[in-house]
Parts: structure tokens; sequence; C-alpha cells
């Protein structure tokens, strides 16, 4: 319940001081004993809380998600990994999970689409789960988003072929890894935001993404920006911001 309305029970006598205190400290936060939620966030940024799953038990994601739909909250929870999707307990029919990108969403108050949209570019096939978490999590937040997959700098050619569909977004995330070039030739092509996500694959030299990340930071096309290594999640949600500007 808003504020507002607790206010209003309170004052026409339908409620007493004590429940309507307890209601207003609810709708800021809840503590659910091992994981305080911020149920005021989507009032104060535009969109609700995030779970990450990684480092959470399958117990605690399961109390997390309950709590948040009890408030009819839509629930993201990144990081996900198969087994423990498995041990969640009590999730509605409606959730849904996607393997590839290792998340978990229930939508249950659909967020109004932009006229504009957002593309997802990758680089290669092994690129293919961070960038899915972007995509699905630019999705999530109501985003149309166009899917460009594999079209690495090892043929250019194929970036080429699509730029059509790269100029036609109003943000763009572009996923890579080894030495993490496809954003800067992406940069070059587009006169829209680039938010660029280095990824850990690649072999020794690339050090993780590190190798890539730094190639990022130190791109010569302008209108860059950089997330950190893997961080789909991050470029996604960066990408709806910009996208309802």
């Amino acid at each position: 319940m808003a504020v507002e309305e607790v206010l209003e029970a309170y004052k026409a006598g339908t409620i007493d001081l004590d429940v309507a205190l307890e209601q207003i400290q609810a709708s800021y936060f809840q503590d659910i004993g091992h994981t305080v939620l911020d149920n005021n966030r989507k009032d104060r940024t535009g969109a609700g809380e995030v779970v990450f799953g990684e480092g959470k038990s399958a117990l605690q994601i399961s109390d997390i998600v309950a709590a948040m739909l009890e408030t009819g909250a839509n629930v993201l929870v990144t990081r996900l990994d198969e087994g423990k999707y498995q041990a969640l307990e009590g999730l509605p029919v409606d959730a849904t999970y996607h393997p590839e990108a290792s998340l978990l969403t229930v939508v249950q108050d659909p967020a109004d689409t932009p006229v504009t949209s957002v593309a997802v570019v990758s680089a290669g096939t092994s690129d293919y789960p961070v960038a899915e978490e972007a995509a699905l999590t630019a999705e999530f937040f109501g985003n149309t988003v166009t899917r460009i997959n594999d079209v690495g700098v090892a043929g250019l050619h194929r970036i080429l072929a699509r730029l059509d569909e790269l100029r036609s977004a109003r943000v763009l995330v572009v996923v890579a890894g080894m030495e993490g070039a496809l954003p800067s030739v992406v940069g070059g092509l587009v006169s829209k935001p680039v938010i660029a996500v280095p990824t850990s694959v690649g072999y020794g030299a690339a050090f993780s993404g590190v190798a890539a990340l730094l190639g990022m930071l130190t791109s010569c096309a302008s209108g860059v920006g950089v997330v950190n290594i893997d961080n789909g999640f991050g470029a996604g949600f960066l990408a709806n911001s910009i996208n309802r500007l």
C-alpha cells in the first residue's frame, strides 16, 4: 500500500496508528531476516530491486522472490544457475527461467514499451550468454530488443550487412571478448550511444576479459561507455535508462 493510501486510511479511522506506522515502514523496506528488501527503489529510481542470485542459497532466493511477489513487484533474478533454480520453492506458474542467460523473471506489472528500441550486438557465439543477459534484462524493463549475433571483427562484412538494424536502434549494447574491438567498430558506424561489454572469453593473454576491458576503455570511437566484465545485466539496465530519456 502506498504511503498516501495508508495516511488516508488512518485519517478515515479504518486503521490505527500502530498499523499505519508498520505499513509505512513496509512501503520503504522489509526485513525478512537474511535480507532487507528495498521496496521503495522503483519510486526513487524508476526500476525495482533486482536479485543477484550468485552467492545466495536457493532458500534465500525463494524467500526473497515470495516477499517481492507479495508486494506486486516484478522479479528479476540474475546469475541463477540451473541447479539452484531447480531447488527453488513456491515459484508462480508464470515464472520463466532463461538457462542461456541464467535469469529468472516474473512479470506481474508489465512496463510500458518505448517507441525506440535497443540493439544487442555480440561478437561471437561464445559471447552469447552475456549478450542474452543484456537483451533479456532490457526486455524485462519493457524495451523492444533487436539481437545481432556473431558479427565479430574477424569478418567485418557481417556487421556491415546489418547497418540498417544498427542505425535504427536508440542505444546499442555491444558484447565482445578476445581483444574487444567490436564496440570501436560499431561506434564508428552509428550516431547513437554504445554500451560496451567485455566478456571473459579468450585465450591466456586475454586475462579473463581484462584485455577486452582495457581495449574498450581506450576505444578511439566517441560515444562508447564501458561496463564491467561479463556484466550483461548492467548493460541491459543502462540501455533501458537511455532508451527512456
